[in-house]
């Protein structure tokens, strides 16, 4: 037998070593957690990283005066004297908004684009002689401006004639088609669940029911949106990818699961906000989304100019929205020039500086980090995982282990006044009970508690200075994967 190399005799000395010091067996040994239960795809991860981007509602409306049409309106009516796109998403980008989504067919059935399946469309308005494409020049200032693009397109139609019948859907599908595949990539896509009612319908001038459950048949249109948008997320009542909140006010749920049955829901569903919290054992990953107009209505009304929503009450919004695990969807309605109100841009950029203010310097980056419990005691799942700015890497724990601290030390004692924590959510959600402590007058002291964290949770409390914080995970499904936490001090009051 060939005697040990002195090589060889130092790895086992440097391995008894470790073994006598608790120390883990290398990173690469160490498994990470199992995913549990609805998880996202990779078009839902994407679109976490954008929580927060715009409506845009124009159309006849915005000329009529009404938040609905009727299906009737002259395309004539469409008249924007100065349209400028480049200014939406110019403004958009300034404001930190991610994308634009734009309404190119509301209720009354209009389209903001040369369909050449209607007459009922801008090549029969006076808007740029009848040559003019809303949606194509939208996306070419998207493009520009380097935001996303997305499309709502109304299944509810009060202008064609065929609506409520099965001839319907070859037309709104062929409509569809033409968005999918003329104007680019589209980030989201956007299903309404406003479904029949009285309207015009070809000059029938008569009330029309459908069964919302069956009539669009809607798997057969998500597919269709899965072939010729493969990037892009669908959203609706019943998603498949992105969910209603339940309200227009702009308030997400303070315990909010990503989970939701699909197979129970379709758009349009009557009692969907009884629902709209999720479910932890839910099988699908199904996320919310915070629908909310900047303006009383939807579309332009000039008697709505003093009544923009204050700076302070946007700030409020996002709290309650991407503070909550939710992306906000805030819609800013072009007015009869075909631009944002000068009102608008001013409470957008508002909001832009108090966030700027407030979310540019994480307090705790690369605080020394400690914990309860690691996974394996592998470094790659170490506690200074979650304060060291990369969203991909998170601290975990054993799977026996359902409730742990984590401790940080900062450099100096910091001034601050929320958390903002964020899980590894391509495990799934796990936690379920948390509360964050600071070392105040030699002792702990508890700050603030929460449920559920998910994509992205922040939560506010009274100014402290402390330079020792912290996180305790009470309950958790699984053992916890925390990938963020950060702390930060609010900018100057807004108004």
């Amino acid at each position: 037998m060939r005697p040990a190399s002195r090589r060889t005799l130092a790895s086992c000395a440097v391995l008894a070593a470790a073994v006598a010091l608790g120390a883990a067996r290398p990173d690469a040994a160490i498994e990470p957690p199992a995913p549990l239960g609805a998880t996202p795809s990779p078009n839902q991860l994407a679109w976490h990283e954008r929580p927060y981007y715009g409506f845009v509602h124009f159309t006849v409306n915005t000329f009529s005066d009404r938040e609905w049409g009727t299906g009737d309106e002259s395309p004539e009516l469409f008249a924007p004297t100065a349209l400028d796109a480049r200014q939406w998403a110019r403004v958009a980008r300034e404001s930190g908004m991610a994308g634009l989504i734009l309404t190119a067919k509301h209720h009354d059935g209009f389209c903001l684009w040369p369909s050449r399946l209607t007459e009922h469309c801008v090549r029969h308005s006076r808007w740029r002689d009848g040559r003019g494409d809303v949606l194509r020049e939208l996306a070419d200032a998207c493009r520009a401006e380097g935001i996303s693009l997305g499309v709502y397109l109304s299944p509810w139609d009060r202008n064609h004639a065929e609506y409520g019948r099965p001839a319907y859907l070859d037309y709104y599908r062929a409509q569809l088609r033409e968005l999918l595949t003329q104007y680019g990539p589209l980030f989201e896509v956007w299903f309404d669940g406003a479904n029949g009612g009285d309207g015009y319908y070809g000059g029938a001038r008569e009330t029309r029911t459908i069964d919302a459950a069956r009539y669009y048949d809607w798997p057969a249109t998500w597919g269709l949106v899965r072939e010729l948008q493969p990037h892009a997320v669908m959203f609706s009542d019943a998603g498949p990818d992105v969910r209603w909140v339940g309200n227009e006010k702009g308030v997400g749920f303070e315990t909010v699961w990503m989970g939701l049955d699909r197979a129970a829901l379709h758009p349009g569903f009557a009692d969907y906000p009884r629902l709209a919290a999720g479910r932890p054992e839910a099988a699908d990953w199904v996320p919310p989304e915070v629908d909310v107009s900047i303006r009383p209505g939807w579309f332009y009304h000039a008697a709505e100019d003093a009544q923009v929503k204050s700076i302070a009450e946007l700030v409020e919004i996002y709290y309650a929205s991407v503070g909550r695990s939710a992306s906000l969807l805030l819609n800013v309605p072009p007015d009869r020039r075909g631009q944002f109100h000068e009102t608008d841009v001013a409470r957008l950029r508002g909001l832009r500086a108090f966030l700027d203010a407030t979310f540019a310097h994480d307090l705790a980056r690369g605080a020394t980090a400690s914990a309860s419990a690691v996974r394996g005691g592998a470094p790659r799942f170490a506690a200074s995982r979650a304060v060291d700015g990369d969203p991909a890497s998170y601290w975990a724990t054993d799977d026996t282990v359902t409730a742990a601290s984590l401790e940080l030390g900062l450099a100096q004692p910091e001034r601050f006044d929320q958390v903002r924590l964020r899980e590894a959510i391509a495990l799934g959600q796990r936690v379920e009970g948390w509360a964050l402590d600071a070392e105040l007058a030699g002792g702990w002291r508890t700050l603030v508690e929460g449920t559920t964290i998910g994509v992205r949770r922040i939560l506010r409390f009274p100014p402290v200075t402390a330079s020792r914080v912290r996180l305790r995970v009470t309950r958790a499904r699984a053992c916890p994967a925390l990938a963020e936490l950060a702390l930060f001090l609010s900018g100057p009051q807004p108004r």
